[in-house]
């Protein structure tokens, strides 16, 4: 009699220490709302994806993402917010500094799990790197440190650049920044930044409808999260206008832009799953320190050289991490 009760109590005692596993495993799958921007960022939510079904492939972890693309609209990120946290999802994914910054500032309590371009200090998503104290953590990839770099490497490309055009939305903080890092960066190189301000998406498609070729000897990407939306069409364009291109992500080389130096987007989504994964399963996002991403790649597109008649110096391909023939 001693010995069944026993066994029965040590059944008990199993089951006891079993339930939570097998309540997850045999649960509704963690919900996660992800807004971004658009165009390669996209690039970001499909590494995002690659990473999360790597956790989930033993089985007991399922992910469900509602994704959501802004398309450089402000409301539809606010709106996306809002409602995430209405339907009581688990998680948000931001891509981008504009976008985590919308989205924490019309919610107040789901877990926010970030990947921006800019120090989420200086922005004011968290008070600190190491401990970020608050619900908000994530990856930080650099764009505006990168900012005199890519231009010098465009001057090496086209070494007759005397002018180069950018476009912006002077009212978005962390382009005002990058633009004011393009100007010092242009000076000591002798080059004329020529600015150009479009405050939406069809300011932008406007301005692009009017650049000609003497306008700018080639095109230049400053950190703008709404003007990225729009890379295919800013990629067209330059094309078309026989204009060298430079920007910060290669997925846009692959688009057809001429070069980019910077970080790789899909990389970046993939990183960001083990935060996405930590929060889900009992981490705090106080606690999680931010990762900055600080490998950067040089990536060249000799296809779209040659569709504007530009040759690309030997010694700029021999030093990139990807060339496109």
């Amino acid at each position: 009699m001693r010995k069944r009760f026993f066994a029965l109590a040590l059944s008990a005692m199993l089951f006891a220490l079993c339930a939570p596993a097998l309540a997850q495993q045999s649960g509704k799958p963690y919900r996660i709302g992800v807004i971004h921007q658009g165009g390669p960022y996209q690039a970001v939510v499909d590494g995002l994806r690659e990473g999360l079904r790597q956790f989930a492939a033993d089985g007991r972890k399922q992910f469900l993402l509602d994704v959501r693309n802004a398309k450089g609209d402000l409301r539809m990120i606010e709106e996306a917010a809002r409602t995430f946290e209405r339907d009581n999802l688990n998680l948000i994914y931001a891509v981008t500094t504009s976008v985590a910054t919308a989205v924490n500032n019309v919610t107040s309590k789901i877990p926010i799990v970030f990947a921006v371009g800019t120090s989420p200090v200086d922005s004011g998503l968290v008070p600190s790197l190491v401990r970020p104290g608050g619900r908000l953590t994530g990856v930080e990839y650099s764009t505006l440190d990168l900012t005199g770099k890519r231009l010098e490497i465009l001057k090496e490309i086209v070494p007759k650049l005397s002018r180069v055009i950018t476009f912006y939305n002077p009212s978005n903080p962390v382009a005002v920044e990058a633009i004011e890092l393009a100007r010092a960066a242009a000076r000591g190189l002798g080059v004329k930044l020529i600015e150009r301000h479009a405050t939406s998406v069809e300011e932008l498609r406007q301005a692009l409808r009017t650049l000609k070729p003497k306008d700018a000897d080639a095109y230049f990407y400053t950190s703008d999260a709404m003007v990225m939306s729009q890379a295919q069409l800013v990629i067209d364009t330059a094309t078309s206008e026989l204009l060298p291109s430079m920007f910060a992500e290669q997925s846009l080389v692959t688009m057809g832009g001429l070069a980019s130096y910077g970080q790789n987007f899909r990389e970046i989504g993939r990183l960001s799953a083990k935060y996405v994964q930590k929060v889900l399963t009992g981490a705090h996002p106080k606690d999680l320190r931010v990762e900055r991403i600080d490998k950067y790649e040089l990536a060249i597109n000799l296809k779209t050289a040659k569709q504007i008649g530009l040759i690309i110096p030997l010694n700029l391909l021999a030093r990139a991490d990807k060339v496109i023939r």
